[in-house]
Parts: C-alpha cells; structure tokens; sequence
C-alpha cells in the first residue's frame, strides 16, 4: 500500500469506529448471518488507521505485522472451511452413500440408508480424525495471526504512549491460545472493545508535513 495521508485525529477515530465494528459484528451475526461482514469492514478500517499512523510514526512494523495477521485470518479461515466441505463429501459419499448434492434436493434419500450399518467407527474414524486436524490447523493458524497483532499493537502502544494497545495485544494472544474453549473466543472478542477504547483515548502528536518542493 502507498502512503496514505490523513490527519491523526481522523485516523485515530477511523481505528475506533473500526474496531466497535469488530466488536458489534459478533453480536449482529448472531442474528444475521451477513452481519458478519461489519467485522470485515472494521477490520479494514483498522488496518487503513494503522498503515496511517505507521507512516506517521515512521514504523512500518505496526502496518506490516497487522496485515500478516490478517492474511494468516484469511488463508485459515478459507483452509478450514475447504477442509469441512471436503470431510462433509467423504462424509455422504464415503460413510452414508450418497451424493452431497441429493442430499440436499431428495431428502427421501436418507432413507435408504442402513444407519446401523453406515454409523460405525470403522466408517467414522478417518473422518472424525481428518475433522480434528482441520481444527488443530485452524488454532495453529490463529496463534500465529494473534502474535502479529500483538507485535502490531504493541509497538502503537510505544508509539503512542497508550498502554491500552498493548494490553489489547497481549488479551487477543491469549485468548488465541484458549480458543480450544469457549472463554478464548470472549477474550478475543473483548480485545476488539478495548482497541476501540484505546484508539479514542490516544492523543497523536501532530506530524509536520513534508518541505514544499523548491
């Protein structure tokens, strides 16, 4: 990305209304499943707030280290959910018989199926295991996204004097570690609030703009 010139005071308000988005799309999407695209435009709106100060503060690591993270979000998600449709075929194919796709359009179809003899462990252990690693790849994934954002936010939080930043970080690494349950998804989820508190509270410090041309 090029650099992108905006006044402290807009960015620091951009990161805000971008993280209350990640902590908003969570509780829409519960509801609307749609909904989830708030967080992805908060995150975007983050990211711009970052690659704003990153120029401002002349630290490209606070930009750098929080898109890695979100490409890492991305390419896991995207894996993970590949890897379920692929189990999900097997699944059908493989175990009940039946094509994914007739599933769906015949539900006739599920009863023709001999249960006692389809649901066994012979059948359901490949699938139960390929199931485990898809998550096991989805954690790894997620750790190693939560150490870029944290390095992201830490090093604003040097920056900026607002320590909020980093404990934001440090409360989203953990929670990355404990998503194997459920409180590890609330951490992270209250990450998002306090990145938006910590963007609002921060006071950047005016950045001259560049000598004129002669």
């Amino acid at each position: 990305m090029g650099l992108i010139i905006m006044d402290p005071q807009t960015s620091k308000n951009l990161g805000g209304v971008g993280a209350l988005l990640l902590f908003i799309g969570p509780l829409v999407a519960i509801v609307y499943p749609a909904g989830g695209l708030i967080g992805l435009v908060g995150f975007i709106l983050v990211l711009i707030a970052l690659k704003s100060f990153a120029d401002d503060y002349k630290e490209a690591s606070i930009f750098n280290n929080s898109l890695y993270g979100f490409i890492l979000s991305i390419v896991g998600g995207v894996v993970f959910v590949a890897a379920l449709f692929v189990i999900l075929v097997s699944f059908f194919t493989d175990v009940l018989g039946i094509e994914l796709a007739t599933a769906f359009s015949d539900p006739t179809a599920f009863s023709n199926i001999d249960w006692m003899e389809a649901i066994v462990w012979e059948n359901l252990a490949v699938h139960i295991g390929a199931l485990l690693g898809s998550f096991v790849v989805l954690f790894i994934f997620a750790v190693v996204a939560a150490i870029f954002y944290r390095k992201s936010l830490t090093t604003l939080a040097e920056k900026t004097g607002v320590g909020l930043f980093g404990t934001a970080g440090l409360l989203l690494l953990i929670g990355a570690l404990l998503t194997i349950i459920l409180i590890g998804v609330v951490l992270i989820w209250i990450s998002f609030l306090l990145v938006a508190i910590a963007f609002f509270s921060m006071k950047p410090t005016a950045v001259e703009p560049p000598p004129s041309p002669s």
